[in-house]
């Protein structure tokens, strides 16, 4: 079998909800990081592309229809490239570059565009269907994130906790103090700050141009969501989500706007169309837990996977966790025997600082770790996510030589 290699990524800056990239169609913004990575590799033969696989949590607006063959296509690819969108919620950019991956190792595809979108500023309210005929009622729901068109079967057996209230269910299970969740939501603020005051996330990015009045260009060329802040100020906030709890805004991931394309190639594709691998995506794994602690799922997944490849988490020097909330990411580290400021952990910030959105976010850390592994050297780097309804994912990087 052929090895998987990742060779190039871009994002897309992330945008706050309802900032700089609300105006951008979601179609549009997956199409952005796509087309960086053609006009950066002129000797690469579109043609020869076999897929496009993007993921995408929402699909209930502009993201609806397969966004990834309608990005594909506004990318400029030639019309035989197909596309594919899958959707394993807050997982599916992570996802989407393991079904690459599958499909190189099998022999079954040589070189894939993979990654993931979402616009949670653009997303739509829906109407379902009547009931019944010439019922008088509708009900409106917001598709922005969580729970719509519940089966009361699933709400009597599992309950539709929100995001939120998960993060509070495992903070009181596993005792995550408020005062721990600020904390990791300072360094995570901290660590973005000084990474992008460096350069080095700006190494991902590449910057959005958004038509303004009287043809000006503004051009979106960083992150906007990290807030420089303080303990004091996080202390201050209130917990919305549960009386006497601990979640807050300023201890949760963001709602977001952004995108990602990884260039993923066999080793006959690296060698025909002269790229250069930057990591081999070593293996995928999942795993499922009870949805209202949904927030663990990385632990059973990341167990899975290094268990099934013989590596030790010691071993492993870059770990990109993604933060939906401090008080899950807190409950994940300590339940790997990590310690709440682990220097491997999110060295450049996680998603209570850049930001999160749902269907970009697993390609966007799998990014991340690969350009962090190039910088610092190590061998290994683990990516993993929290999924909602319940769900972990974790894939395995190994930086080339």
């Amino acid at each position: 079998m052929s090895d998987a290699w990742i060779c190039d990524a871009a994002r897309t800056p992330i945008g706050r909800y309802g900032g700089a990239l609300a105006g951008v169609r979601t179609d549009d913004l997956a199409a952005i990081p796509l087309r960086a990575l053609l006009a950066r590799h002129p000797r690469l033969d579109q043609g020869a592309l076999d897929d496009v696989v993007l993921g995408c949590a929402n699909q209930a607006g502009e993201d609806n229809r397969n966004v990834a063959r309608m990005a594909a296509l506004l990318a400029g690819l030639p019309p035989t490239v197909p596309g594919v969108t899958v959707n394993r919620l807050c997982g599916s950019g992570l996802d989407a570059l393991a079904v690459a991956a599958r499909a190189i190792r099998c022999g079954e595809a040589q070189l894939v565009l993979a990654g993931g979108v979402e616009s949670m500023s653009r997303a739509p309210f829906v109407v379902g269907k009547s009931d019944t005929a010439f019922a008088r009622d509708l009900a409106l729901h917001d598709t922005t994130i969580g729970w719509r068109f519940v089966n009361p079967l699933l709400k009597r057996q599992y309950g539709i906790d929100s995001m939120p209230e998960t993060a509070e269910n495992v903070a009181a299970e596993r005792g995550i103090a408020r005062a721990d969740q600020d904390a990791f939501a300072l360094r995570s603020q901290q660590r973005a700050l000084a990474a992008q005051r460096a350069g080095r996330l700006a190494a991902e990015i590449v910057a959005v141009e958004i038509p303004g009045r009287k043809g000006a260009v503004i051009r979106v060329e960083q992150d906007e969501h990290p807030r420089d802040t303080t303990l004091e100020a996080l202390a201050r906030l209130p917990t919305p989500f549960r009386d006497g709890g601990s979640v807050t805004a300023g201890n949760a991931s963001g709602v977001n706007d952004g995108a990602c394309a990884i260039l993923v190639a066999s080793d006959a594709a690296v060698a025909r169309h002269g790229l250069v691998p930057r990591a081999r995506i070593v293996g995928t794994a999942v795993a499922g837990v009870e949805p209202r602690v949904m927030g663990l799922g990385p632990v059973p997944a990341v167990r899975r996977l290094l268990e099934h490849h013989r590596v030790a988490l010691g071993e492993v020097e870059v770990i990109e966790l993604n933060e939906a909330f401090a008080a899950q990411a807190l409950a994940v580290t300590r339940e790997l025997g990590l310690p709440d400021d682990a220097a491997q952990v999110n060295a450049d910030g996680g998603a209570i600082a850049l930001g999160h959105p749902l269907g970009a976010s697993g390609a966007r850390l799998a990014a991340t770790a690969t350009r962090r592994l190039l910088e610092g050297g190590g061998r290994h780097a683990l990516v993993t996510l929290c999924i909602g309804v319940g769900q972990g994912i974790a894939m395995l990087l190994e930086r080339a030589r």
